[in-house]
């Protein structure tokens, strides 16, 4: 019982590190572009940067997975 408290501790402190780590390049990533991301998919309906972003996210993802795993 020890051991699988452990483990679910321990994926908890990553998923939570992921989270983490994936929040501070998106708004890394918000920052460096010179437009505000949100406001342009929100408000001005921009469908490419939708888009765009989303792959950019999984793509984060994959390697913060890669990284964690």
């Amino acid at each position: 019982m020890n051991g699988m408290l452990h483990n679910i501790v321990a994926a908890l402190v990553f998923a939570a590190a992921g989270i983490l780590i994936f929040v501070v390049a998106f708004v890394l990533i918000d920052k460096l572009t010179p437009y505000h991301l949100w406001k342009e998919i929100v408000q001005e309906h921009n469908t490419a940067l939708a888009i765009l972003v989303g792959a950019m996210s999984i793509g984060i993802c994959i390697i913060i997975a890669a990284a964690v795993h």
